[in-house]
């Protein structure tokens, strides 16, 4: 696949006469965090969103590991290789950390006829959830309930269900969101761990978490890509601090 993961090119939706995204081009590499930052409505879900096949695009193309992929379904754009997680925590509270796992891993197999056959008869699909787990450094919570666990270690538990579909991109929404100072640092933590063998495009408001793991930075304004480059660069950009970071005024 090489190191260039995922590219988009004029990347465009529209609702109605809004462009949410607006003509944009990106690139996601392999061990890199690739982090898209912005004020709210600059249409950052809505670009994770055409990626993932949630949305279909109006305009533009989307191409994974070389491949043409535009407007193939989410189920399609997740076989291939590329998993997500979502503003909104999405696992299943009264089911298990590693019943979780095991659903995500669990949809990987190919179609059969076999529906009376006990889900710990598939063994492979069993350490696929063990590994996901392992991953985010849960593996001491598998069989508590999703529900009786933190809000951070949620959100570590729907990355893991992620993990266990084997993706090489990783879609992240605000992981974050929500998280105290320990919580987010943990976040921080996996997110370092996880680039060594992977891409990841992370969305997020916590600027700190954002400048610790991003290798680049991409800054949309209403829907338009306002800079990308490295960190450093974007950190010193009059024109981002002025439309988005802040600047102090001068005394």
């Amino acid at each position: 696949m090489g190191d260039g993961v995922l590219r988009t090119r004029g990347l465009t939706r529209h609702f109605g006469g809004l462009a949410a995204v607006n003509g944009v081009s990106i690139e996601c590499r392999m061990r890199e965090v690739h982090a898209v930052i912005g004020p709210n409505g600059a249409g950052k879900t809505t670009l994770i969103n055409l990626l993932s096949g949630d949305l279909r695009p109006s305009t533009g193309t989307v191409e994974f590991g070389g491949r043409d992929i535009t407007g193939l379904s989410p189920e399609q754009i997740s076989r291939l290789g590329i998993g997500r997680s979502y503003q909104k925590t999405n696992v299943f509270p009264p089911f298990s950390a590693f019943e979780n796992c095991r659903l995500a891993a669990q949809s990987r197999l190919s179609t059969s006829m076999r529906f009376f056959r006990h889900a710990a008869h598939y063994h492979a699909v069993s350490q696929e959830a063990e590994r996901a787990l392992a991953q985010v450094g849960l593996e001491a919570r598998a069989g508590m309930p999703v529900a009786s666990l933190s809000h951070g270690e949620r959100r570590q538990i729907e990355i893991a269900m992620t993990l266990a579909t084997n993706p090489s991109l990783l879609l992240l929404d605000e992981p974050l969101a929500g998280m105290g100072a320990e919580e987010s640092a943990r976040i921080v933590e996996l997110l370092q761990k996880l680039v060594a063998d992977h891409a990841i495009l992370l969305v997020e408001h916590d600027m700190d978490a954002v400048f610790a793991v991003a290798n680049v930075l991409t800054v949309m304004v209403n829907g338009n890509v306002l800079e990308s480059g490295p960190p450093e660069e974007i950190r010193s950009s009059r024109v981002v601090q002025e439309a988005y970071l802040g600047v102090e005024e001068s005394t």
